[in-house]
């Protein structure tokens, strides 16, 4: 029940900061794609994970710190597939830890792991299928004429 409750307010959140995104004036906007899209994974994190809204206060200030640790790693290793693959094995066991000191199980630890390469994969899917139906259209429209 919590949880319905907790997606349903998450949902509505949602839509109404896409709501107040879309009345701005285009010059105006304060959200670029990339900020949409983070809320976005904050809802699917949510829901996906059922976080508690006290489970959320603590989760999110660690993931980030994790996401932010990860990008680093990338961005030092960009050269040396191995030795980034190294640094974010480590940095995962580091930050398993104190997830699991929130989440409580194990097995909400490896989702939470998991949850943005899942997150990601939806969002290319998304894209994949919003370019594929452009595609169609522009044929439609070219076989029309």
């Amino acid at each position: 029940m919590k949880t319905r409750i907790l997606f349903t307010l998450s949902f509505v959140l949602l839509l109404t900061a896409f709501m107040h995104i879309e009345a701005q004036p285009p010059g105006e906007r304060m959200r670029g794609p990339r900020e949409n899209i983070e809320v976005l994974k904050v809802a699917y994190f949510t829901k996906h994970l059922s976080l508690t809204t006290e489970e959320a206060e603590k989760f999110w200030p660690l993931y980030n710190s994790y996401t932010d640790e990860i990008r680093k790693a990338r961005q030092e290793s960009k050269e040396d597939i191995l030795a980034f693959e190294e640094a974010a094995l480590n940095i995962r066991k580091r930050y398993r830890v104190d997830l699991k000191k929130i989440l409580v199980s194990d097995e909400r630890v490896n989702k939470a792991l998991l949850a943005e390469r899942e997150f990601m994969n939806v969002v290319r899917r998304e894209l994949q299928d919003r370019m594929e139906m452009r595609r169609k259209a522009r044929e439609k429209k070219d076989d029309g004429q």
